[in-house]
């Protein structure tokens, strides 16, 4: 297996379409989620907001409402959204029917992601922290794993063989999750409790900067971005 580092990432299909925040990425910070643990080394999170309004949320709600009583997910703007193959691969583990919470409420979800970060895989459920999830084989010693998706969704079975570009599932609120959104990631293994994570570009997507749409290839989005991605 080949040793990457952050200057050489391997590059694959964007896994979403529309327009997307990044705020959680290794072109912020490494690791992203502050963790080497489960292969999240180098993982992005996925999701859309409002650019219009203060403080981009990503729910149709105010905030006051989403501290205090929380929000239904689907006022969440990408709950549901297609999540596609990022490669040619094959289907090394899925979980399809994990359920997911009815709302995004912070202090709940806070509590959860505060126990999640005592995670032992001797004993806990990775289910919990990945809820509903595809990884894939890309090829010998990179796996994609893509995570808390919408409960019934996933359209892939394991063993199968899926082409870039091929829909896997639905954006969901499973597992160790504030609010609906993807999260994406390579690593060296197929098992989330042992894998290390590998960095990871994305071939070609767009990116929004003085008022116009600027095409980027190979490329490692910043949580400042507003990118987009149409096919």
């Amino acid at each position: 297996m080949s040793v990457h580092d952050a200057d050489d990432p391997i590059v694959v299909g964007f896994p979403l379409r529309g327009e997307w925040a990044v705020p959680n990425t290794p072109g912020t910070r490494v690791p992203s989620h502050g963790t080497d643990a489960l292969g999240s080394r180098f993982a992005y999170d996925f999701l859309q907001v409002d650019w219009r309004r203060a403080g981009r949320p990503c729910y149709r709600a105010s905030f006051l409402r989403y501290l205090l009583l929380g929000v239904p997910i689907d006022s969440c703007y990408c709950y549901g959204e297609t999540v596609y193959a990022p490669c040619d691969g094959t289907v090394v583990g899925v979980e399809a029917d994990w359920p997911e919470r009815t709302h995004a409420r912070l202090l709940s979800d806070a509590r959860r992601a505060a126990r999640n970060s005592n995670f032992d895989p001797e004993v806990g459920d990775v289910r919990e922290l990945a809820g509903n999830h595809v990884v894939l084989r890309c090829r010998e010693g990179v796996y994609a794993a893509l995570c808390h998706l919408r409960p019934s969704t996933v359209k892939v079975e394991l063993g199968q063989a899926v082409a870039q570009g091929e829909p896997l599932g639905g954006v969901g609120h499973s597992g160790n999750s504030y609010y609906p959104h993807l999260h994406f990631q390579l690593m060296d293994d197929p098992d989330l409790t042992r894998a290390a994570g590998l960095p990871c570009a994305f071939a070609s997507y767009e990116v929004f900067e003085h008022g116009a749409w600027k095409k980027v290839r190979e490329g490692v989005p910043t949580a400042a971005d507003r990118i987009r991605c149409l096919a």
